[in-house]
């Protein structure tokens, strides 16, 4: 048996105080829109809803930035939509930031989400995108009541960086979803698949040049759309001797990716610094073993399920893979613990641990 990782939120889940009339929660929406989601915005979606379905004795009121506000009227939506104001913000119980931001407005309550901080920690951005980001993640930070970070690694760094007490955070791991029926034994396809943006934090050149040491027959598949640094990865994957057996997909739907799991026989996940990542538990849950990186949370998140080596160097990651290409044993026992490590990931249980969050406060 896997040991689980620790969630500092409870798992028990009572509902709200509600003596006269429903608890009133407003939430930041902004970021569940867009036909090409990232890790945040799936985030947001899956709590949005899953608040709504779960715990449906509640008022919510889903908030969205100018920017998104007419986009949001075309949408379904299981809560009221608005637009942030000053004026009518505070009238609620609770406000949650799912994105480490929250609105100017005196709140009677408020939670925030951090996901991540490597924007201040690492050359992954512009440094204009760097100033603006840190200042907005330590103005929530000062200003929330309680911070939901997505990781325990997420929580250390808030706590260090942003000068948050361990008393103010709270651990809520990322969900997936079970993908149901797997496919048969011998059924995949000799592919690595690696999820994602293409991008310099994602350790993208680095997968490609290891990938490249590797023995011919395989191919090396990058599902996920361009980021920063991404022309420079464009070009060197041109470049490449292997280039004939790398394919980048570009954004792909839920569906698309799905069938990408199916097929694949390995999956790889170097990053260099992660909040979470939910690309690996969702690697795991579709039976695909995993290589991922020994640092940030993805050690945390992966357990005792996964290889992990060094992302920085080069001939430890082409060896990993070049291992389980030769072991297929290795490769059922890693996918065994994968599936078994992946079950307790699910969006259910993140939304009811935010959900008792929301109750130390109301």
């Amino acid at each position: 048996m896997i040991r689980s990782p620790i969630c500092s939120a409870s798992r028990r889940v009572t509902p709200l105080p509600c003596k006269n009339r429903p608890v009133r929660i407003a939430l930041d929406a902004s970021y569940s829109l867009g036909p090409e989601l990232t890790g945040v915005g799936v985030y947001s979606r899956e709590i949005l809803h899953g608040l709504a379905a779960r715990h449906p004795e509640a008022q919510y009121v889903f908030c969205f930035r100018s920017n998104k506000f007419f986009k949001s009227l075309a949408a379904k939506s299981p809560a009221a939509r608005r637009p942030f104001s000053d004026s009518w913000l505070p009238a609620h119980s609770l406000f949650h930031g799912l994105n480490q931001r929250l609105p100017a407005a005196p709140l009677k309550a408020s939670v925030t989400t951090f996901h991540d901080l490597f924007v201040m920690t690492g050359d992954y951005s512009t440094p204009a995108f760097r100033q603006r980001f840190t200042a907005q993640a330590r103005a929530a930070a000062t200003r929330a009541d309680l911070i939901i970070c997505v990781s325990a690694f997420t929580a250390a760094q808030v706590e260090s960086l942003l000068s948050v007490p361990k008393s103010r955070l709270r651990v809520v791991h990322h969900g997936v979803h079970a993908p149901g029926e797997l496919p048969p034994p011998g059924a995949r396809e000799p592919i690595v698949l690696s999820v994602g943006s293409i991008q310099t934090r994602k350790n993208t050149a680095r997968l490609v040049e290891a990938f490249e040491q590797t023995r011919p027959g395989w191919k090396l598949i990058l599902a996920g759309a361009a980021g920063f640094g991404a022309q420079d990865i464009v070009a060197r994957i041109q470049d490449s001797p292997r280039a004939a057996d790398i394919q980048i997909t570009g954004y792909l739907a839920d569906s698309e990716l799905a069938a990408l799991y199916r097929r694949a026989s390995l999956f790889a996940f170097p990053s260099l610094d992660e909040g979470f990542g939910i690309p690996v538990i969702e690697a795991m849950a579709h039976g695909v073993p995993v290589i991922t990186s020994d640092r940030s949370a993805l050690a945390e998140i992966s357990g005792e399920a996964a290889l992990h080596v060094n992302p920085n160097e080069t001939v430890g990651l082409a060896h990993a893979m070049q291992t389980l290409m030769d072991q297929p044993g290795l490769c059922r026992e890693l996918a065994r613990r994968g599936l078994e490590w992946s079950a307790q990931f699910t969006w259910d249980r993140a939304v009811d641990a935010t959900w008792n969050v929301y109750r130390e406060l109301l």
